[in-house]
């Protein structure tokens, strides 16, 4: 049938495939994964960037809002008492719009070790929240409609609650 030398150039063959071709496939795939890993790691990112992007839409909206009705001291924090009950519950509506915003900044950005892109996203968030809970009248909104409201959020508010400063 074949000869021998035949059968030992074939067996070389497959030597030569065993030695050459094994690493070389396994080095070819471990750099497909690693480019696939690094595409599913630039499409997350874009992701968060788009919801960034959307979230601050909706807070610029919210502001918009506020600016379109100074009746109501959203922005200025004037005493709730020297307002209408229309206005009051405006002002609600307002305020749960707002925080509702907050809760979702929080379920869509929050990371408990927040680091790189994610946590500067997140950062400037916290510092809105922050911003609004100094505000007397938004910060009692807060505490006394934080029922329904996700556990993790209803835990960083309470905390952030405990850190804002005391007005008398």
């Amino acid at each position: 049938m074949l000869s021998e030398e035949t059968m030992r150039l074939w067996e070389f063959l497959s030597y030569l495939v065993t030695v050459l071709g094994l690493p070389i496939a396994i080095v070819t795939i471990w750099r497909e994964l690693r480019a696939e890993r690094a595409n599913e790691a630039k499409e997350l990112e874009q992701r968060e960037d788009e919801i960034y992007v959307q979230l601050s839409q909706q807070y610029s909206s919210l502001l918009e809002a506020a600016l379109a009705h100074p009746e109501l001291d959203a922005l200025d924090g004037a005493s709730a008492q020297a307002l209408t009950p229309d206005q009051k519950r405006r002002q609600a509506i307002y305020y749960e719009m707002l925080m509702a915003l907050f809760e979702r900044a929080f379920i869509l950005l929050y990371e408990d070790a927040p680091s790189g892109q994610g946590g500067r996203r997140w950062g400037s968030w916290a510092d809105f929240f922050s911003y609004w809970l100094k505000r007397p009248d938004f910060a009692r909104y807060v505490e006394a409609n934080l029922q329904g409201e996700d556990a993790a959020f209803v835990a960083f508010v309470r905390s952030e609650l405990v850190k804002r400063p005391q007005v008398i």
